[in-house]
């Protein structure tokens, strides 16, 4: 079948390498422009990575709504546009342009967190089960109707990072298996009274202090590693804490309640919390029983 496939993460990755191993057609991939990272150097977004190095031809567009970018698609033909995990609306010229229609690989099981960030939403919320829908795309957030989905549970500690690895590989597999029974599948609507949303990350959104319940920060850690990350309230500054789990105590939220070899733990507003890998801004990371003065609490 000839694709047209559009992604930016490297959540998307894998789809794009499974459907060339199964003998597609990736006519064009369209992903984010370049931006700046570190040092402000442009950094090419994870797929455009990857599709060079499958030597696909690559278009970065500003906006894929633009009659310019619209007009490149049209160009190529697709009989199919998959879409996975690229970040900007697809116009309705596009949803209506390829003959096979437009399908998108969503990192939840639809309706549940819908949106930019479900997989950090699935481990924050203490969901026990998440997974991949294959869906046919509409003008609405994450709305059309589900072809497949399969489901995967959720360790007890596990975080985003491995989570965003395994259901990668397990959405590349549906969709292949998705795409060679497409004429007998019948979509099947979602159910809106079971719909939320997980709306896109920010920074601010993982600045905690002590007062926090202990499985609420145990949650936020997985859900926000790598990004955004969780900060915490330490000698007048914060720290960064890249690795912990639930601990057993109780104390007034912020006092140090013992140390050991690589962690040190402290109360929350509600149980405790084991640190056992921190970062002070400006120095590398560390266990948790390096950080100085820790009897002094946070």
């Amino acid at each position: 079948m000839r694709i047209v496939f559009l992604g930016s993460a490297a959540f998307a990755a894998p789809s794009l390498r499974t459907l060339i191993e199964v003998g597609h057609e990736i006519a064009l991939v369209v992903t984010q422009p370049d931006r700046p990272g570190n040092r402000r150097r442009l950094t090419p977004p994870p797929l455009k990575l990857a599709a060079s190095e499958l030597g696909l031809e690559v278009f970065q567009p500003e906006r894929i709504a633009s009659d310019q970018s619209q007009e490149r698609l049209v160009a190529a033909g697709p009989e199919l546009i998959v879409v996975v995990a690229y970040g900007q609306i697809i116009p309705r010229r596009l949803l209506d342009l390829p003959p096979r229609g437009v399908i998108n690989v969503h990192a939840s099981l639809l309706p549940r967190h819908r949106g930019a960030a479900p997989i950090a939403a699935a481990i924050r919320e203490g969901d026990q089960k998440t997974g991949v829908t294959i869906m046919q795309m509409d003008q609405a957030l994450d709305h059309g109707p589900v072809l497949a989905s399969r489901e995967t549970e959720i360790g007890p500690l596990e975080d985003a990072a491995g989570l965003t690895s395994r259901l990668a590989l397990l959405g590349a597999a549906l969709l292949a298996e998705t795409l060679s029974q497409l004429d007998r599948l019948r979509p099947v609507a979602q159910d809106e009274s079971l719909a939320t949303v997980a709306t896109k990350l920010h920074r601010q959104d993982g600045e905690f202090d002590w007062n926090v319940g202990a499985v609420t920060l145990d949650r936020t850690v997985r859900a926000f590693r790598p990004w955004p990350g969780v900060t915490l309230p330490w000698r007048g500054g914060r720290i960064k804490v890249l690795r912990g789990h639930l601990g057993d105590g109780q104390g007034e939220p912020g006092a140090v309640l013992g140390s050991g070899q690589g962690w040190v733990e402290v109360a929350c507003g509600e149980g405790s919390y084991k640190l056992l890998e921190v970062q002070v801004p400006g120095r590398r990371p560390m266990p948790g029983d390096e950080l100085t003065g820790a009897d002094e609490g946070f």
